[in-house]
C-alpha cells in the first residue's frame, strides 16, 4: 500500500492550497486492485481546496489514470482511460452534513475529519469512475469463438442414442 498523504482538509481548502503528484497504481489498496486486470502503470492526481459559491470549505480532485481492466466476456486485459474532476465539500458537524445532503441529492460531502488521507480519496475516486462491466467492442479471443462454435444439440445426441422409433 502507497505511503498515506494526509491533510487537514479544512486548513487546505481555507488556505486554498493545492498538490499534484503521480502514484502507482501497484502501491494502491487491494480494493482498486480487485477490479483491474493488472497493477501497472500511474494514476496522475491535482487535489485543490477552496470555497464553493456558497462559501462551504471544498475539495476539487481531478484524476487521470490509464488502467487494465479485464473485458467481462473474453476475461482479456483491455486500456482503460481514467479521468475525474470531483469536488467533495467538507462539513464540520453531521447535522450539517446531513442538512446539506437531504437539500442537494447530488452534493458529494465528507465530515472533515482532522487528518484526512488523499490516497484513500484518490483510491475511492478511481473505484467510481471504473465502468460495471467493462467489454471490448469486439474481442478477438480464440477462447471466445470456441465457447460461440456450434455444438451438437445434446437431445438430438441423446435421440440418436435410442435409436429410432419403432412403430
Amino acid at each position: 500500500m502507497s505511503k498515506p498523504i494526509l491533510i487537514d482538509p479544512l486548513k487546505f481548502a481555507r488556505e486554498g492550497r493545492s498538490q499534484s503528484g503521480q502514484v502507482p497504481v501497484c502501491e494502491l489498496d487491494e480494493r482498486v486492485h480487485s477490479d483491474l486486470s493488472d497493477t501497472s502503470g500511474e494514476v496522475s492526481y491535482q487535489l485543490t481546496g477552496f470555497r464553493d459559491e456558497l462559501q462551504r470549505f471544498a475539495l476539487r480532485i481531478q484524476l487521470d489514470a490509464k488502467l487494465q481492466v479485464t473485458c467481462q466476456r473474453c476475461l482479456d486485459g483491455m486500456p482503460f482511460s481514467l479521468a475525474t474532476d470531483s469536488v467533495i465539500t467538507l462539513f464540520a458537524s453531521q447535522d450539517k452534513l446531513d442538512e446539506a445532503c437531504e437539500l442537494d441529492e447530488e452534493l458529494d460531502a465528507i465530515l472533515a475529519e482532522p487528518e484526512l488521507n488523499a490516497i484513500a480519496l484518490i483510491e475511492d475516486e478511481i473505484i467510481m469512475g471504473l465502468p460495471h462491466s467493462p467489454k471490448h467492442d469486439e474481442c478477438s479471443r480464440d477462447t471466445l469463438s470456441l465457447a460461440k462454435a456450434d455444438k451438437p444439440n445434446p437431445f438430438a445426441v441423446l435421440a440418436a442414442l435410442k435409436g429410432p422409433k419403432s412403430e
